[in-house]
């Protein structure tokens, strides 16, 4: 799903909503999310799962076209944790 098919979900579902009202939802739903985790911050939504970040250390890398070593920065990287419930419905046989 891309974000243009949640918008239009949104729509279907939420008739008395025009779509910039929906797309201007959505955007700040998501922009709410990036601050949170810029912060250093964790995101949970209960049923589906968490968001929060995690520290990856600085290393040597390598460059698969040439072969030649780089120094790659320690940086945050996202990371998502489903929920219980998200687990059991993509588990169900």
């Amino acid at each position: 799903m891309i974000r243009s098919e949640l918008v239009l979900g949104l729509l279907k579902d939420n008739p008395g909503l025009s779509q910039r009202d929906v797309e201007t939802i959505v955007a700040t739903f998501f922009d709410e999310i990036v601050a949170r985790l810029a912060d250093n911050g964790r995101v949970e939504l209960r049923g589906f799962g968490a968001f929060s970040t995690r520290a990856r250390d600085a290393r040597v890398g390598r460059n698969p076209r040439t072969g030649e070593t780089v120094d790659v920065d320690a940086k945050r990287v996202p990371f998502f944790k489903p929920g219980k419930e998200m687990r059991v419905r993509l588990n169900v046989a």
